[in-house]
């Protein structure tokens, strides 16, 4: 199949290697020209422009920031819709607003263009191992026909319902993340200030009914002090922007995602937005 895919990051460059590695023919557009000269090497052809992407190609993915950037990646200057096709489908894996997965499909349909809003959980490693959850929202028709090509990156596939449900279902998957790991920052703070090593109360915590991927992950990193690299920060917030949209949407309240959210705010205040989410755990902290 002829592949586009847009957004060439941390987790869009390792499933570009799983579709090379799948057999198919694979065309690239990133902003950096310098991210796609190794997947160049593997055989990708890297165009000019999204338009190009979606005139080469029969699926394209995209894979970039937030709403808006998908906005100008489908609809803008150079844009997918000026390269699209009849027959073209779309699978967005970016993260952004419900309520903008919603309304791409309207705007795509005089092009004969389908897409699905499909974002992903698992991080740069499980784009590496292929291990993916994916969250799809769409034709359930659509979902079948580029659900053997998700599987090449993805272990975990689901198709939740219309379009948007799949955005909906990751604004809820990153608010329980969020708040999963406050919670793991104050228990080991709490733990470290109690006289009690935050490491040997965190492998007990892992045995018992709070064990969680978070406090496996997260919590590692806070006990060892590693904020360098990971998902950084600044990203968690742009997520819970999209979360609170979608719970006053919904008129739901948030209140442990509330405190998360001034906790995040202060970290880019105090310019660690590029820091793993595991900094949390220095907001939580009483001073020595």
């Amino acid at each position: 199949m002829r592949i586009g895919f847009i957004g060439i990051g941390a987790m869009g460059s390792p499933i570009v290697r799983h579709l090379l590695a799948g057999g198919h023919q694979v065309a690239l557009f990133s902003r950096r020209v310098e991210a796609a000269v190794p997947l160049v090497a593997l055989g990708a052809e890297r165009l000019s422009s999204p338009a190009q992407v979606a005139a080469a190609s029969d699926l394209v993915f995209t894979m970039v920031t937030g709403t808006a950037d998908v906005e100008a990646v489908l609809f803008g200057p150079g844009g997918v819709a000026e390269g699209a096709h009849p027959g073209l489908l779309i699978v967005d894996m970016s993260t952004i607003d419900p309520a903008a997965a919603r309304a791409f499909p309207a705007r795509l349909t005089p092009h004969g263009v389908d897409i699905l809003d499909a974002p992903v959980s698992g991080g740069p490693d499980g784009a590496e191992r292929g291990a993916l959850t994916i969250m799809c929202g769409g034709p359930a028709d659509v979902y079948e026909r580029v659900r053997p090509v998700m599987a090449l990156f993805g272990a975990n596939l689901f198709h939740l319902g219309p379009h948007g449900a799949g955005q909906s279902t990751k604004a809820c998957h990153q608010l329980l993340l969020l708040i999963t790991a406050e919670g793991a920052a104050e228990a080991l703070a709490l733990a470290a200030r109690s006289g009690v090593d935050p490491e040997q109360a965190r492998q007990v915590m892992l045995c018992g009914v709070a064990s969680s991927r978070v406090l496996e992950r997260f919590g590692a990193r806070m006990v060892s002090r590693d904020f360098v690299g990971g998902i950084a920060t600044r990203l968690y917030r742009k997520d819970l922007g999209i979360v609170f949209a979608a719970a006053a949407e919904a008129g739901v309240a948030l209140p442990a995602g509330q405190v998360v959210r001034e906790h995040i705010t202060q970290l880019l205040d105090d310019e660690r937005g590029e820091d793993d989410l595991s900094v949390l755990i220095t907001v939580v902290e009483p001073p020595a």
